[in-house]
């Protein structure tokens, strides 16, 4: 395990400094796209929202399989009595995105895309305990048989879950619960809004949710050091900011404030998906 683990940063961090010199060339362009790009607007902000972007895919590039917008930009919001605080982690994971976790995804590009989305399979197979556990307590059996279904498929046909032949010949999409929604769908409120570093933002509903599932994480009962799971669920996240085109960086050109911005859509996204 400890000698895979190894192997696989050296892939994530092999590719860096090739990013690190595109990023040069790159600069210059970006800097004659900004001038080019309008700021937002109502019609922009529907442009944007109506696209299958996520809270989430701001820092880790996660998004799913549907979409919970109606191609309008509705008066969703969420309490913010911590906003300076939240601010301020706001900045620090602006930071770590720009400087340190999209270089290191970009470098990561050199590994071929298929590659990189076998390791994103690979870790979604394993978050099946989380989906099916919240499917059932939502009492949604349909989409929690579907999710034992595809563990089966994808573990098996899907050579350990690498591929996902459950969704591109059984049309068996992901269904994507979590403790969150799962409170949400019995009543519980957002609470007050909140953005963690590096885990990016959040409510104090989620925030629970995301310990309770923390829970039915398979990598938690496998015998490995405290380092090694760290190292596993950074890969995690860097496969697929990876596979992100982007979004945060057209949101970061776009937007009068980029925060106000990330924290509609994530109480938009985040009741859509609860209704869904």
């Amino acid at each position: 395990m400890r000698a895979f683990i190894i192997i696989l940063l050296f892939l994530l961090l092999g590719g860096l400094n090739s990013a690190l010199a595109q990023d040069a060339v790159q600069a210059d362009s970006a800097v004659i796209k900004q001038e080019a790009v309008p700021s937002v607007t109502a019609e922009s902000e529907k442009t944007l929202v109506a696209d299958d972007f996520t809270a989430e895919d701001v820092y880790y590039g996660e998004g799913d399989d549907e979409d919970f917008t109606d191609g309008a930009m509705e008066s969703f919001d969420i309490n913010d009595p911590i906003e300076p605080f939240n601010r301020s982690m706001f900045w620090v994971n602006d930071k770590l995105y720009f400087y340190l976790f999209k270089p290191i995804a970009r470098g990561y590009r050199v590994v071929p895309e298929p590659a990189r989305k076998s390791v994103s399979n690979f870790f979604s197979n394993l978050g099946t305990p989380v989906r099916f556990v919240n499917s059932v307590l939502q009492f949604k059996l349909a989409d929690a048989s579907t999710e034992l279904g595809r563990l089966v498929v994808n573990s098996t046909a899907g050579v350990g879950g690498l591929f996902d032949p459950a969704k591109k010949y059984l049309a068996w999409r992901k269904k994507d619960e979590d403790l969150g929604q799962t409170f949400g769908t019995y009543g519980v409120g957002n609470g007050f809004y909140i953005v963690w570093p590096l885990l990016g933002p959040s409510s104090a509903r989620d925030t629970v949710g995301l310990a309770g599932d923390f829970f039915l994480d398979p990598l938690r009962y496998v015998k490995m050091k405290p380092l090694e799971r760290y190292a596993l669920k950074g890969l995690e996240k860097e496969t697929k900011l990876s596979l992100n085109k982007d979004t945060y960086e057209g949101i970061k050109r776009q937007a009068l404030d980029p925060y106000l911005y990330v924290r509609t859509t994530y109480a938009q996204h985040r009741k859509g998906k609860i209704k869904k």
